[in-house]
């Protein structure tokens, strides 16, 4: 029979996870930590690698202040191939692990089981909904402006009006965006197609012509300085011409005339210089 002690202990991961605004994670498997091929590249961003590890899969690390008390109790504790002085603290090896764990945390939610665990978040509304009129309470998505640890904080990403967000509570705002990385939300809705139906429901269910800002009932232009600024980042094609235009302009910058029309353009100049010259002979 297990004992007490055992009973009441709480592994690492799940008190991470269960840890003040820290509601955003969730717990990574310990499979996936302890394949060495999922932690690639870690070791130079973290320091005290091994030991911060060591902590999160709760094997038993030696700490400066350990030995500190074994010393001072006169005992001999036996330390792991180490000297005193390159052994960390337990403020910086708590540091290390929870940097080393939101690390794996944005890799993992890019895997399989990882996209599962954080699409039923997503279903749940457990990331907060969209605070525009016209995305209806679309759920967000957490991203990270970067994947560089230390960078910028978390933000929630609307998939309907393709937007961030900041949190709306600020216990989030400690939060690293790197623990969650850039391309979480793209994988997701594209991993999950309802969201994009979601998406699209919103879309169609709204005519975003009927409000705008008037004067006397007069509308503003839309290129006035008060004018409706950034629309067409929120503009979606509807119609057939629309959305070929848009497959022609996703991922490159279509064949047009353009350069055909400078080089008309330049020859006719030419001509013009040519008359000119003939004119001022003439006078001559």
């Amino acid at each position: 029979m297990p004992s007490e002690g055992e009973e009441d202990y709480i592994p690492w991961i799940q008190q991470f996870c269960e840890a003040f605004a820290h509601d955003y994670f969730v717990p990574v498997a310990q499979e996936f930590i302890e394949d060495d091929f999922n932690l690639t590249g870690l070791s130079l961003q973290v320091p005290y690698y091994r030991e911060a590890l060591y902590t999160i899969l709760d094997y038993q690390v030696d700490t400066a202040d350990d030995n500190d008390a074994s010393i001072t109790n006169g005992g001999n504790r036996p330390v792991q191939n180490k000297a005193k002085s390159e052994l960390p603290n337990k403020a910086l090896l708590s540091h290390s692990a929870d940097l080393l764990y939101g690390l794996i945390h944005a890799r993992y939610i890019t895997s399989k089981p990882g996209l599962t665990a954080m699409a039923t978040k997503f279903e749940r509304n457990e990331f907060g909904s969209c605070p525009r009129y016209y995305c209806d309470g679309m759920h967000l998505i957490p991203v990270g402006c970067t994947d560089i640890p230390g960078q910028e904080t978390v933000r929630l990403y609307c998939p309907c009006c393709n937007d961030i967000y900041l949190p709306s509570s600020s216990r989030y705002l400690n939060i690293d965006g790197a623990f969650f990385g850039t391309t979480f939300p793209g994988l997701l809705v594209k991993m999950f197609p309802e969201i994009e139906n979601q998406c699209r429901i919103r879309i169609n269910k709204f005519n975003q012509n009927d409000f705008g800002l008037k004067l006397f009932g007069f509308r503003v232009n839309e290129l006035s300085s008060s004018g409706p600024r950034m629309k067409w980042l929120r503009m979606h094609p509807k119609t057939q011409e629309e959305k070929q235009e848009y497959e022609n302009c996703e991922f490159q910058v279509p064949d047009n005339d353009f350069d055909s029309e400078v080089e008309d353009t330049d020859g006719e100049g030419d001509l013009i210089d040519d008359d000119d010259k003939t004119m001022a002979s003439d006078d001559e």
